[in-house]
């Protein structure tokens, strides 16, 4: 088990809103990610479908974003290429603005170029953001251009898509445990694990720990969560650990990030009720 013990969004984001501002009904096909493993100097095309499901057109505004996370909840959407594992520069997209009929589908086309770099390893990624125009926004086309400011709140709609690039098999996996707490939530008791992708290649771990008495008996197995972790990003993962009794226990905790990448870390949990 190679790597065993080394280390011991669809995203709808909404501005203020007032009712009956929304601009509803735009979809993104296919999922919000755009996933593909790619050679360095290699250069690649694909295309994101939007469906407008309402009943009037949508006009939209497509730009690109960084995007980081921590296992904070902090979450940041920073300027494009700004990231040392940005591939935002990599990214050719068209149109950047049109207008979706209803009932009918658009789509935007994209073309990756990678730079032909010895020096690039792992996964770089950044997303495409596709925002919905209400038909009140100063942005929107036709939208008379007043001599006087107002103020005024709009429900803003915009999905992101991930756009991840791998560098062949390059870059160094590895994970690092951070924290881990005891968490009681009503009669439930959750045991909370942070991990750190301090390697170069994006990771699904999914977490598990095994529990042992002190007489080495074990009250089982249990699974936990999964989630997508970049690097230099972190995660906060949590396990129900609410049907192990009371006493002292030594915790085997496993990020298992599938074939032979597992990474684990020891502790002593004590459950006092």
């Amino acid at each position: 088990m190679r790597n065993f013990f080394r280390s011991l969004l669809p995203m709808v984001c909404l501005a203020f809103s007032i009712p009956g501002v929304i601009s509803a009904g735009i979809s993104v096909e296919g999922g919000l990610t755009r996933e593909k493993t790619a050679g360095r100097g290699e250069t690649y095309q694909g295309v994101i479908t939007i469906k407008n499901q309402g009943d009037t057109p949508q006009e939209l505004k497509i730009y690109q974003s960084d995007y980081r996370f921590t296992c904070e909840g902090v979450t940041s959407y920073g300027n494009p290429g700004e990231d040392p594992r940005s591939n935002a520069g990599w990214i050719a997209f068209s149109p950047g603005r049109f207008s979706v009929p209803p009932q009918e589908r658009a789509t935007l086309n994209y073309t990756v170029i990678v730079p032909d770099d010895e020096a690039l390893l792992g996964t770089y990624w950044s997303m495409l953001m596709i925002e919905c125009i209400p038909e009140s926004s100063p942005e929107a086309s036709g939208a008379q251009k007043e001599r006087n400011f107002s103020l005024g709140i709009t429900q803003v709609m915009r999905y992101a898509v991930q756009m991840i690039t791998h560098l062949g098999e390059t870059g160094e996996k590895k994970i690092r445990f951070l924290q881990t707490k005891i968490l009681k939530e009503g009669s439930s008791r959750i045991l909370q694990v942070d991990m750190e992708n301090i390697g170069e290649r994006l990771l699904r771990p999914r977490l598990w720990c095994e529990l042992y008495h002190e007489d080495g008996t074990s009250p089982g197995r249990f699974q936990g969560e999964q989630y997508r972790i970049f690097p230099n990003t972190s995660k906060r993962f949590t396990i129900d650990i609410s049907s192990v009794s009371t006493g002292s226990y030594q915790a085997l905790v496993v990020a298992d990030c599938g074939e032979n990448d597992l990474f684990g870390a020891m502790y002593t949990l004590k459950f006092d009720q």
